[in-house]
Protein backbone atom coordinates (compact mmCIF):
# COMPACT_ATOMS: atom_id res chain seq x y z
CA UNK A 1 0.00 0.00 0.00
CA UNK A 2 1.39 3.45 -0.92
CA UNK A 3 2.39 5.79 1.91
CA UNK A 4 -0.08 8.42 0.71
CA UNK A 5 -2.97 5.95 0.87
CA UNK A 6 -1.90 4.79 4.32
CA UNK A 7 -1.76 8.36 5.57
CA UNK A 8 -5.22 9.13 4.18
CA UNK A 9 -6.71 5.98 5.72
CA UNK A 10 -5.12 6.73 9.10
CA UNK A 11 -6.27 10.35 8.98
CA UNK A 12 -9.83 9.28 8.19
CA UNK A 13 -9.90 6.77 11.07
CA UNK A 14 -8.46 9.34 13.49
CA UNK A 15 -10.98 11.97 12.37
CA UNK A 16 -13.90 9.54 12.74
CA UNK A 17 -12.70 8.37 16.14
CA UNK A 18 -12.20 11.91 17.39
CA UNK A 19 -15.56 13.06 16.08
CA UNK A 20 -17.44 10.22 17.74
CA UNK A 21 -15.68 10.61 21.07
CA UNK A 22 -16.20 14.39 21.12
CA UNK A 23 -19.87 13.91 20.21
CA UNK A 24 -20.30 11.52 23.12
CA UNK A 25 -18.49 13.73 25.63
CA UNK A 26 -20.21 16.94 24.49
CA UNK A 27 -23.64 15.77 25.58
CA UNK A 28 -24.85 13.52 22.79
CA UNK A 29 -24.19 10.42 24.86
CA UNK A 30 -27.08 8.14 25.61
CA UNK A 31 -27.25 5.05 27.80
CA UNK A 32 -25.90 2.23 25.67
CA UNK A 33 -25.71 -1.53 26.01
CA UNK A 34 -27.58 -2.87 29.07
CA UNK A 35 -27.39 -0.08 31.63
CA UNK A 36 -26.02 -0.32 35.16
CA UNK A 37 -28.49 -1.84 37.61
CA UNK A 38 -30.92 -3.16 34.99
CA UNK A 39 -30.20 -6.85 35.63
CA UNK A 40 -30.61 -8.55 39.02
CA UNK A 41 -27.40 -9.69 40.72
CA UNK A 42 -27.91 -13.40 39.95
CA UNK A 43 -28.32 -12.72 36.24
CA UNK A 44 -25.32 -10.37 36.19
CA UNK A 45 -23.18 -13.11 37.75
CA UNK A 46 -24.57 -15.74 35.38
CA UNK A 47 -23.59 -13.75 32.28
CA UNK A 48 -20.11 -13.11 33.66
CA UNK A 49 -19.70 -16.87 34.09
CA UNK A 50 -21.09 -17.52 30.59
CA UNK A 51 -18.52 -15.15 29.06
CA UNK A 52 -15.50 -16.67 30.82
CA UNK A 53 -15.14 -19.76 28.56
CA UNK A 54 -14.54 -17.37 25.68
CA UNK A 55 -12.48 -14.73 27.47
CA UNK A 56 -9.94 -17.14 28.96
CA UNK A 57 -9.05 -18.79 25.59
CA UNK A 58 -9.02 -15.30 24.08
CA UNK A 59 -6.38 -14.06 26.53
CA UNK A 60 -4.33 -17.22 25.93
CA UNK A 61 -4.60 -16.77 22.15
CA UNK A 62 -3.46 -13.15 22.43
CA UNK A 63 -0.44 -14.15 24.52
CA UNK A 64 0.46 -16.92 22.05
CA UNK A 65 -0.02 -14.78 18.95
CA UNK A 66 2.07 -11.89 20.28
CA UNK A 67 4.84 -14.31 21.25
CA UNK A 68 4.88 -15.64 17.67
CA UNK A 69 4.56 -12.32 15.85
CA UNK A 70 4.84 -8.87 17.43
CA UNK A 71 2.95 -7.43 14.46
CA UNK A 72 -0.15 -9.00 16.01
CA UNK A 73 -0.20 -6.09 18.47
CA UNK A 74 -1.12 -3.69 15.67
CA UNK A 75 -3.79 -6.06 14.39
CA UNK A 76 -5.33 -6.38 17.86
CA UNK A 77 -5.25 -2.61 18.26
CA UNK A 78 -7.03 -2.17 14.92
CA UNK A 79 -9.74 -4.68 15.88
CA UNK A 80 -10.19 -3.14 19.32
CA UNK A 81 -10.40 0.39 17.90
CA UNK A 82 -12.99 -0.72 15.34
CA UNK A 83 -15.20 -2.25 18.04
CA UNK A 84 -14.82 0.78 20.32
CA UNK A 85 -15.56 3.38 17.64
CA UNK A 86 -18.28 1.52 15.73
CA UNK A 87 -20.26 0.83 18.90
CA UNK A 88 -20.31 4.55 19.82
CA UNK A 89 -23.42 5.30 17.76
CA UNK A 90 -26.40 4.97 20.11
CA UNK A 91 -30.08 5.24 19.21
CA UNK A 92 -32.36 4.90 22.28
CA UNK A 93 -34.96 2.13 22.55
CA UNK A 94 -37.49 3.55 25.06
CA UNK A 95 -38.99 0.44 26.69
CA UNK A 96 -35.91 -1.78 26.88
CA UNK A 97 -33.42 0.04 29.12
CA UNK A 98 -30.76 0.05 26.41
CA UNK A 99 -29.96 1.44 22.94
CA UNK A 100 -29.54 0.25 19.40
CA UNK A 101 -26.05 0.67 17.98
CA UNK A 102 -23.70 -1.06 15.52
CA UNK A 103 -21.38 -3.65 17.05
CA UNK A 104 -18.20 -4.10 15.03
CA UNK A 105 -17.55 -7.54 16.49
CA UNK A 106 -18.49 -9.52 13.34
CA UNK A 107 -15.81 -7.58 11.45
CA UNK A 108 -13.30 -7.95 14.28
CA UNK A 109 -13.89 -11.71 14.36
CA UNK A 110 -12.95 -11.90 10.70
CA UNK A 111 -9.69 -10.10 11.48
CA UNK A 112 -8.52 -11.81 14.68
CA UNK A 113 -10.92 -14.68 15.38
CA UNK A 114 -13.85 -14.95 17.82
CA UNK A 115 -12.16 -15.54 21.19
CA UNK A 116 -9.71 -12.67 20.83
CA UNK A 117 -12.60 -10.50 19.64
CA UNK A 118 -14.42 -11.26 22.89
CA UNK A 119 -11.40 -9.89 24.78
CA UNK A 120 -11.22 -6.76 22.61
CA UNK A 121 -14.97 -6.24 23.09
CA UNK A 122 -14.60 -6.58 26.86
CA UNK A 123 -11.88 -3.91 26.86
CA UNK A 124 -13.99 -1.58 24.70
CA UNK A 125 -17.07 -2.12 26.86
CA UNK A 126 -15.09 -1.59 30.08
CA UNK A 127 -13.69 1.71 28.80
CA UNK A 128 -17.13 2.84 27.67
CA UNK A 129 -18.60 1.96 31.08
CA UNK A 130 -15.83 3.74 33.01
CA UNK A 131 -15.39 6.89 30.93
CA UNK A 132 -18.60 7.36 28.91
CA UNK A 133 -21.23 5.86 31.26
CA UNK A 134 -22.32 3.39 28.57
CA UNK A 135 -23.42 0.05 29.91
CA UNK A 136 -22.12 -0.67 33.38
CA UNK A 137 -19.78 -2.74 35.50
CA UNK A 138 -22.45 -5.03 36.92
CA UNK A 139 -23.85 -5.66 33.43
CA UNK A 140 -20.43 -5.98 31.79
CA UNK A 141 -20.66 -9.77 31.58
CA UNK A 142 -24.03 -9.63 29.83
CA UNK A 143 -22.84 -6.98 27.38
CA UNK A 144 -19.62 -8.87 26.64
CA UNK A 145 -21.57 -12.07 26.03
CA UNK A 146 -24.09 -10.50 23.64
CA UNK A 147 -21.75 -8.20 21.71
CA UNK A 148 -18.36 -9.88 22.13
CA UNK A 149 -19.33 -13.56 22.05
CA UNK A 150 -22.61 -13.84 20.13
CA UNK A 151 -21.67 -11.08 17.68
CA UNK A 152 -18.26 -12.57 16.94
CA UNK A 153 -19.35 -16.20 16.64
CA UNK A 154 -22.48 -15.54 14.59
CA UNK A 155 -20.74 -13.11 12.24
CA UNK A 156 -17.82 -15.45 11.62
CA UNK A 157 -20.14 -18.44 11.14
CA UNK A 158 -22.26 -16.55 8.59
CA UNK A 159 -19.14 -15.40 6.71
CA UNK A 160 -17.63 -18.88 6.51
CA UNK A 161 -20.93 -20.48 5.53
CA UNK A 162 -21.57 -17.87 2.83
CA UNK A 163 -18.08 -18.35 1.38
CA UNK A 164 -18.48 -22.11 1.44
CA UNK A 165 -21.75 -21.77 -0.45
CA UNK A 166 -19.96 -19.75 -3.14
CA UNK A 167 -20.89 -16.17 -2.21
CA UNK A 168 -18.40 -13.43 -3.01
CA UNK A 169 -16.29 -11.75 -0.37
CA UNK A 170 -18.33 -8.53 -0.16
CA UNK A 171 -21.69 -10.35 0.02
CA UNK A 172 -20.36 -12.79 2.61
CA UNK A 173 -19.01 -9.97 4.75
CA UNK A 174 -22.23 -7.97 4.33
CA UNK A 175 -24.30 -10.92 5.55
CA UNK A 176 -21.89 -11.45 8.44
CA UNK A 177 -22.20 -7.84 9.56
CA UNK A 178 -25.96 -7.69 8.99
CA UNK A 179 -26.94 -10.98 10.64
CA UNK A 180 -24.26 -10.73 13.32
CA UNK A 181 -25.70 -7.38 14.37
CA UNK A 182 -29.22 -8.82 14.56
CA UNK A 183 -28.01 -11.83 16.56
CA UNK A 184 -26.43 -9.46 19.09
CA UNK A 185 -29.75 -7.76 19.64
CA UNK A 186 -31.68 -10.99 19.85
CA UNK A 187 -29.21 -12.04 22.57
CA UNK A 188 -29.71 -8.70 24.34
CA UNK A 189 -33.49 -9.11 24.12
CA UNK A 190 -33.13 -12.63 25.56
CA UNK A 191 -31.04 -11.28 28.45
CA UNK A 192 -33.55 -8.54 29.24
CA UNK A 193 -36.60 -10.77 28.89
CA UNK A 194 -35.13 -13.43 31.18
CA UNK A 195 -33.56 -11.05 33.70
CA UNK A 196 -36.27 -8.39 33.92
CA UNK A 197 -39.60 -10.22 33.52
CA UNK A 198 -42.81 -8.23 33.30
CA UNK A 199 -44.94 -11.05 34.67
CA UNK A 200 -46.66 -11.63 31.32
CA UNK A 201 -44.46 -14.54 30.26
CA UNK A 202 -40.97 -14.91 28.79
CA UNK A 203 -42.09 -15.20 25.16
CA UNK A 204 -44.25 -12.10 25.49
CA UNK A 205 -41.33 -10.12 26.93
CA UNK A 206 -38.91 -11.45 24.31
CA UNK A 207 -41.26 -10.53 21.47
CA UNK A 208 -42.00 -7.10 22.93
CA UNK A 209 -38.30 -6.23 23.26
CA UNK A 210 -37.43 -7.59 19.81
CA UNK A 211 -40.20 -5.47 18.29
CA UNK A 212 -38.95 -2.44 20.21
CA UNK A 213 -35.48 -2.94 18.74
CA UNK A 214 -36.66 -3.59 15.19
CA UNK A 215 -37.32 -0.02 13.88
CA UNK A 216 -33.85 1.19 14.91
CA UNK A 217 -31.80 -1.99 14.68
CA UNK A 218 -32.84 -3.16 11.22
CA UNK A 219 -31.48 -0.09 9.37
CA UNK A 220 -28.39 -0.12 11.62
CA UNK A 221 -27.82 -3.79 10.77
CA UNK A 222 -27.99 -2.98 7.06
CA UNK A 223 -25.48 -0.16 7.54
CA UNK A 224 -23.20 -2.43 9.55
CA UNK A 225 -23.40 -5.03 6.80
CA UNK A 226 -22.40 -2.47 4.16
CA UNK A 227 -19.62 -1.15 6.36
CA UNK A 228 -18.31 -4.64 7.13
CA UNK A 229 -18.34 -5.64 3.48
CA UNK A 230 -16.69 -2.40 2.36
CA UNK A 231 -13.93 -2.47 4.98
CA UNK A 232 -13.13 -6.14 4.39
CA UNK A 233 -12.96 -5.64 0.64
CA UNK A 234 -10.76 -2.56 1.05
CA UNK A 235 -8.40 -4.43 3.38
CA UNK A 236 -8.26 -7.40 1.01
CA UNK A 237 -7.13 -5.09 -1.80
CA UNK A 238 -4.80 -2.77 0.09
CA UNK A 239 -3.51 -4.73 3.10
CA UNK A 240 -4.17 -8.44 2.48
CA UNK A 241 -1.62 -9.44 5.10
CA UNK A 242 -3.94 -8.06 7.80
CA UNK A 243 -6.53 -10.69 6.88
CA UNK A 244 -4.19 -13.66 7.22
CA UNK A 245 -3.64 -14.77 10.85
CA UNK A 246 -0.19 -15.73 12.08
CA UNK A 247 0.71 -19.34 12.72
CA UNK A 248 -0.50 -20.92 15.92
CA UNK A 249 -3.70 -18.87 16.23
CA UNK A 250 -7.24 -19.28 15.07
CA UNK A 251 -7.06 -20.19 11.38
CA UNK A 252 -9.21 -17.88 9.31
CA UNK A 253 -8.59 -18.00 5.56
CA UNK A 254 -10.53 -14.96 4.43
CA UNK A 255 -8.87 -14.69 1.05
CA UNK A 256 -9.20 -18.35 0.08
CA UNK A 257 -11.42 -19.19 -2.86
CA UNK A 258 -14.27 -21.47 -1.73
CA UNK A 259 -13.29 -25.09 -2.22
CA UNK A 260 -9.58 -24.32 -2.61
CA UNK A 261 -6.76 -24.19 -0.15
CA UNK A 262 -4.90 -20.96 0.30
Amino acid sequence: MKEGSRAKTLSLLLFLSGFLVMWQVSGGALAMHISEGILPVKWSVLWFIAALPFLIPGFLSIYREIAIDRAMVAKLALAGALVFVISLLPIPVPISGTCSHPCGTPLAAMLIGPTMTSVMASVALLLQALFLAHGGLTTLGANVFSMGVVGALSGLFVYRLSRRLGAGQFLSAFLAGFLGDLFVYFATAFQLASGVPSGRGFLFDLGRICLAFLPTQLPLAILEGLFTGGILLALARSRPEILVPTKGGEKLRLLATPGKRQ
